[in-house]
């Protein structure tokens, strides 16, 4: 069945780790008859969760689409991991969703994934709804979980459901106090009950309230209320709908997911208040004359589609899209605007979980995938030749989490290049690169659960086990003192000899690169010569004397040396160069130079003690702090990077994953003592190896 995009809502389930966000989609599901059974996370059988590593850690790492057909809608639910290790992951989601639904368990206090959630929505400026879970659990408190909300988030926070509980404090049914219904469940079915009777005054006043936010959102139902009338149905629907999309307005209702308790009324409220795709905030993109315009969702424009994700499995090749305007069918030729190729669509899917059904067309503001498109990528935009447009890519953050990563056994290299490269389709949040300074293979991720499952999926995918280090870090080194020494090679073996001889000065240069000079007068040393010795200075240069890292900030300058007629050539001036360079550096006073990186830490003030403290241990300056609106502290400093290796987990340990961070590389600077003496035994048990 198509829908149109009035008959459309595209959500994103947001929230802490285990605050139910998947068993939350099984509810609807199942209330909905389009699964028989609901199934469980600790049992590896639920619709969204059906990655072999989701099943076997018990935690969502990959978001899922998961339509929900409802009261003739299309409710497009987009599950996401809740775990921070797979933000990626959210922000693929964020950027086709046109509403959230912050899903938070009922006791526990305001988790650190409710605040992210929010933060999230704010900075998109996306309507929302909060879903309070876990209400058939014992001791659940509805009225502390909303006063905390409440407390954090502001007044706007408003509810639309009265739990009602027993003698015991279990939450048996909900009162929705838009509809002034209530409801319980009996056999897994929602069967209507009489409003209790200690309920009906906090209905009424809820109702009220609600009718205050109604009339507040025009002149025309201002004076409507203020003159004693009674609102409509549709008023007041349409009230709040207008105070949900500007965010003046947060509803918040609650359920159990386990018992579907709650799980209608939530479709209800996602039907009614929540906006369709073309109500939703208009993403932004570059047109054909490279400048920013907004993107209007429109049925009956030339077709247009948003890739916001890529999974490759045993099957194929699925890019996620988000139909933009227009209706996409199969064998359809549009333009990738990333990459300006032409591309033929192939077949069109709807996909729940792992499930996908063939379908004829995909219609504006759908969601759904092309099967077998090996060139599109995360983040292109296909659109028709006539309408040029490219949308902002996905915001993914900054990975700071690196490991260096082998195969166990000898000759894999290319098996992990190829198994890592094809992951990275699926997910671009993680980069891998190819040192060449330290011949290592350097993996950074979001944090240590998503480089563990790198590491499962190359096992169980591509047939590679691998090994993670520490990467090396790149150091330099330099001199600090002038010295000037003789290179000689002389060697006679029968027949034509080897004959070169330099003086060569070598002192701290301005530039990185070595300068190479020459002072020689008379010709001692013939013209045809210097390039010799300048090749064999660089290629000294590439190992330093005090742990082999390259030698920057060098100045040498061949002023003297000698010839041989017969005897002399290229490679001797070259080696007579070398032997110079090794005997004058040992001399020269060098020193290691260290990279060090300028940090950015976002912390809550309370954690901001704990935070200094550390970074002054790992031998860092603070260069500033500047507070910000909500409540933290912008923290800007130069670290050292040898010392940064672990801040991602450390950072997380700190602030209980409250805190964020940027790092990158600035400059090198010379090493303290103790710094050195440790790298330069590092460097020297890896040469040992």
């Amino acid at each position: 069945m198509s829908y149109s995009p009035q008959s459309i809502r595209n959500i994103c389930l947001l929230g802490h780790g285990g605050n139910g966000k998947t068993t939350l989609v099984e509810s609807l599901l199942s209330m909905t008859g389009i699964i028989d059974r609901m199934g469980k996370t600790t049992d590896g059988n639920t619709v969204c969760d059906y990655d072999p590593e989701e099943v076997k850690r018990q935690i969502s790492i990959s978001s899922a689409v998961a339509p929900v057909e409802y009261n003739g809608c299309k409710i497009n639910v987009l599950d996401t991991p809740g775990n921070f290790d797979f933000a990626g992951q959210v922000a693929e989601c964020l950027s086709v969703a046109d509403a959230g639904v912050i899903v938070c368990a009922a006791k526990g206090g305001l988790s650190v994934g409710t605040e992210r959630a929010w933060k999230l929505l704010d900075e998109l400026g996306m309507p929302r709804i909060i879903y309070i879970s876990k209400m058939d659990e014992e001791n659940v408190d509805f009225n502390s979980a909303f006063d905390t909300l409440r407390a954090h988030f502001g007044k706007n926070v408003a509810p639309l459901v009265v739990p009602i509980w027993d003698e015991h404090k279990v939450v048996t049914g909900v009162v929705d106090v838009l509809h002034k219904r209530a409801f319980q469940i009996s056999a897994g079915k929602r069967v209507e009950i009489p409003i209790p009777e200690d309920k009906i005054t906090v209905v009424d006043e809820i109702y009220d309230k609600l009718m205050e936010s109604v009339a507040e959102t025009s002149e025309e139902f201002m004076d409507k209320f203020f003159e004693g009338g009674t609102f409509t149905y549709a008023e007041v629907v349409q009230g709040l709908r207008a105070g949900v999309r500007d965010c003046s307005l947060i509803p918040v209702v609650c359920g159990s997911s386990v018992t579907g308790l709650g799980s209608l009324m939530l479709l209800d409220m996602i039907v009614d208040l929540l906006p369709n795709p073309v109500e939703g905030v208009p993403p932004k993109g570059i047109n054909k004359d490279g400048a920013i315009e907004e993107f209007i969702l429109s049925p009956g424009a030339v077709p247009a589609a948003f890739v916001f994700k890529t999974v490759a499995d045993q099957y194929g090749k699925f890019s996620f899209i988000k139909v933009l305007s227009g209706t996409l069918t199969p064998d359809m030729v549009l333009v990738n605007a990333t990459s300006g190729q032409s591309e033929k669509l192939g077949r069109l899917y709807i996909l729940r979980g792992k499930k996908n059904e063939e379908v004829k067309e995909l219609l504006c503001g759908d969601i759904g995938a092309i099967g077998k498109m090996e060139r599109l990528k995360t983040g292109d935009t296909l659109c028709d030749a006539r309408k040029f447009i490219k949308l902002d890519p996905i915001p993914f953050a900054q990975p700071n989490y690196s490991k260096a990563i082998v195969p166990k056994t000898r000759g894999q290299e290319d098996k992990i290049a190829i198994g890592l490269g094809r992951l990275n389709e699926e997910d671009p949040t993680f980069t891998v690169v190819n040192n060449a300074e330290t011949h290592q293979m350097v993996v950074t991720t979001a944090g240590d659960i998503q480089m563990d499952v790198l590491v499962s999926k190359l096992r169980s995918r591509f047939g590679v086990d691998a090994e993670l280090s520490e990467p090396r870090v790149a150091y330099r080194e330099k001199i600090r003192k002038i010295v000037c020494k003789q290179g000689r090679h002389k060697k006679q073996t029968g027949g034509s000899g080897q004959f070169g001889d330099v003086w060569i000065r070598f002192e701290p240069g301005e530039q990185e690169e070595m300068a190479f000079c020459e002072e020689v007068f008379g010709g001692a040393v013939p013209k045809n010569f210097f390039p010799a010795v300048e090749k064999g200075l660089r290629e000294a240069c590439t190992h330093g004397v005090l742990a082999g890292y390259p030698v920057v900030n060098l100045k040498a300058t061949l002023y003297d040396g000698s010839y041989h007629p017969v005897d002399s050539s290229e490679i001797a001036f070259k080696t007579a160069a070398q032997l110079a360079y090794k005997a004058a550096l040992p001399e020269a006073s060098p020193v290691l130079l260290e990279p060090v990186g300028e940090l950015t830490v976002t912390v809550p003030d309370q954690y901001m003690g704990e935070v200094l403290g550390d970074l002054n241990k790992r031998r860092g300056r603070v260069m500033g702090m500047e507070p910000t609106n909500g409540g933290s502290q912008i923290i800007s400093a130069e670290v050292p990077m040898a010392e940064m290796t672990t801040y991602t987990i450390d950072l997380r340990a700190m602030t209980q994953s409250r805190g964020a961070f940027t790092l990158h590389f600035v400059r090198y600077e010379e090493c303290p003592p103790a710094a050195q003496e440790k790298a330069i035994a590092a460097a020297q048990a890896m040469a040992e190896k």
